[in-house]
């Protein structure tokens, strides 16, 4: 089945060069451009023509994730501004060229709908189908509101990228594109599995007995969740579902050992929910066409209201540090960003109002520094200068490698307490000490 006459002769009207698609590009405007593996490189190379050619001053990029330093970020004329650091966004902070974005994810297409200005979006999809639409591919996350709010919309096109199942907002059509840029067709971002350490595989044992069958995940990024996966593709865990903001190389692994079924799940039954992927191309292929899954823009997918409504709902969540009354950093060591919020407090909130659910704030008790020196992570008050990126009020379960606490409804001298038995032993008695000396 191909496309009618009329869609195709509006493919033809705005299939343009990467050069005169970013001709609308003028000094001053804030440009949409990707997050995570989705990036449209084809079209960074010509904005980086354009702004070098035209002299284009005050270029506003925005994204998140970059996972590959950007041709246009090398003018001095444009900055990046990132919902969410990855290791280049930091590198670009430190050169002044990358500025960070504090956001609550699920709420970015509300911001873009009603609070911020959009001129040009510029975004990778795959080609377009028989009726005329382009889709999203590995990112679907605010897309489409940005679309929606932008003067001008280029797609680019890149034959690598799966076409994904979705619910919704998942898909762009061509009445809605200004131009359409057929790319390099450049190899998607990999993120390679990160290897559990022993550490993470110690965590992941005291989280394993809180799962019961038929429970629905929400698993972050790095080691934790592969080690998750592990222990549970071993297990005799069966009929788990999944929504999840992340969908990674693990929820592959866990489906080809029978894991997930979603036969139980309150919500899109039987369905793999989630709002952007990044991982190996295994995923990438096992995400083409899968009927399996179903991709939701992040108001949907990071929903409280959503979450809470399906049942048994565990969501695991990484943290960078945490203070004796159970504020929570996830996103800042000090003043200085390391990574973001992302949608770590909705899914905390909504995996506890969950009926059965429950939700885990999972860390190394400590880490060492550049010279060597042990540090806990667990500390009287966090590091002056860092983020609270969940309150207190709901943490539920923190666990270490040396156990697993629950917070919910204890007092600030339990919570000291407890939080002091899950730290490294050599901390312990200082906590304690510093605890005292607080009046916790």
């Amino acid at each position: 089945m191909t496309a009618d006459k009329a869609i195709l002769k509006q493919y033809g009207t705005k299939h343009v060069s990467a050069d005169e698609a970013v001709a609308c590009v003028k000094s001053g405007d804030w440009i949409e451009f990707g997050f995570f593996a989705n990036l449209p490189l084809t079209l960074d190379v010509a904005l980086a023509k354009r702004i070098r050619d035209q002299r284009l001053f005050d270029i506003k990029l925005r994204g998140g994730v970059l996972m590959q330093r950007l041709q246009s970020l090398e003018s001095d004329n444009a900055i990046w501004y990132s919902y969410h650091f990855g290791g280049l966004e930091r590198a670009l902070a430190k050169e002044g060229k990358a500025y960070h974005i504090p956001i609550k994810y699920s709420e970015v297409p509300v911001y873009l709908r009603e609070n911020l200005t959009t001129n040009v979006v510029m975004i990778q999809t795959t080609p377009m189908d028989e009726e005329g639409y382009f889709n999203f591919g590995v990112t679907f996350s605010h897309f489409k509101a940005a679309i929606e709010k932008a003067d001008t919309v280029i797609v680019e096109i890149n034959t690598n990228l799966p076409k994904v199942h979705g619910g919704f907002d998942h898909a762009v059509h061509i009445d809605d594109v200004h131009y359409i840029v057929e790319g390099g067709n450049n190899p998607i971002f990999e993120l390679p599995s990160a290897s559990p350490s022993e550490t993470d595989l110690k965590i992941a044992s005291y989280v394993m007995p809180e799962i019961n069958d038929g429970a629905c995940l929400q698993l972050g990024i790095g080691g934790l969740p592969n080690a998750l996966g592990k222990l549970i593709a071993k297990s005799e865990l069966k009929d788990l579902s999944v929504h999840s903001e992340m969908l990674a190389d693990a929820f592959v692994d866990l489906v080809e050992a029978g894991k997930i079924t979603g036969k139980y799940k309150e919500l899109d039954n039987g369905k793999i929910v989630f709002t952007f992927a990044a991982g190996s191309q295994k995923l990438y292929d096992f995400m083409h066409d899968n009927p399996m899954l179903a991709a939701y823009p992040v108001d949907y997918v990071n929903n409280v209201l959503v979450t809470s409504k399906i049942n048994h709902f565990i969501s695991i969540n990484g943290a960078l540090e945490i203070d004796l009354t159970g504020q929570v950093c996830s996103e800042s060591m000090g003043y200085k960003q390391f990574t973001g919020a992302g949608g770590q407090l909705d899914f905390v909130e909504g995996a506890y109002l969950s009926e059965g659910g429950k939700t885990f704030i999972c860390l190394p008790a400590t880490f060492k520094n550049k010279s060597g020196v042990l540090h806990s992570r667990i500390n009287p008050m966090l590091t002056p200068g860092a983020v609270v990126t969940t309150p207190r009020n709901a943490v539920q379960y923190v666990v270490t490698e040396y156990g697993c606490i629950n917070l919910k409804g204890l007092s600030t001298r339990e919570r000291a307490e407890k939080l002091a038995s899950i730290a490294h032993p050599d901390f312990r008695d200082g906590l304690k000490k510093a605890a005292e000396k607080m009046g916790l």
